[in-house]
């Protein structure tokens, strides 16, 4: 792959057992969601969800916001984990935004990649695929929503040296009443 560096994230449903580590540094430069490979990734999931015999899963603005906000600190703050900077689980930053109040069940699931300077939404889908946790998030016949977000920083600090960085969050959910 040369100088382009991929990384992708543990997989997680409900709770993770990983440490941030955060530090103090922020972006140098500038720092922007991509929703033109948001809409990409949508497309290429549920393609190959279809392909599967699967739903397709409806995007949902609660999981989005969730997805939005961690792959903004993520890039801002320099670290790459599934749980927030202040520690928090990624279930209980992703609970403030996708409620399990007045619903008789609630999942929810995670994936996250990394890549320097950028991913397409083909590649990250690849990649998540040849993570059997990722993988499995990406096939559980049990979600019916998804929340996606795609950062770019031309400058991420900490964990990304500085490089230019797409920050790649997908939040997996499901509520039954």
């Amino acid at each position: 792959m040369g100088t382009r560096r991929l990384l992708a994230g543990l997989a997680a449903v409900v709770t993770v057992l990983v440490a941030p580590s955060a530090g103090t540094a922020e972006v140098r430069g500038t720092m922007a969601p991509s929703s033109r490979l948001q809409l990409a990734l949508l497309d290429q999931l549920n393609a190959l969800r279809a392909s599967r015999g699967l739903s397709r899963l409806r995007l949902s603005p609660s999981l989005s916001a969730a997805a939005n906000q961690h792959s903004s600190e993520m890039a801002r703050r320099g670290y790459f984990s599934h749980d927030s900077a202040n520690g928090s689980s990624f279930s209980a930053r992703v609970q403030r935004y996708y409620s399990p109040r007045g619903f008789h069940s609630w999942t929810i699931g995670e994936n996250l990649l990394w890549a320097s300077p950028n991913v397409g939404a083909l590649r990250a889908l690849q990649l998540w695929l040849a993570s059997p946790p990722h993988r499995e998030n990406l096939l559980s016949p049990n979600w019916r929503e998804v929340g996606l977000s795609a950062v770019h920083a031309t400058s991420a600090p900490g964990v990304y040296g500085g490089r230019p960085t797409t920050v790649l969050t997908a939040d997996f959910g499901a509520r039954s009443r």
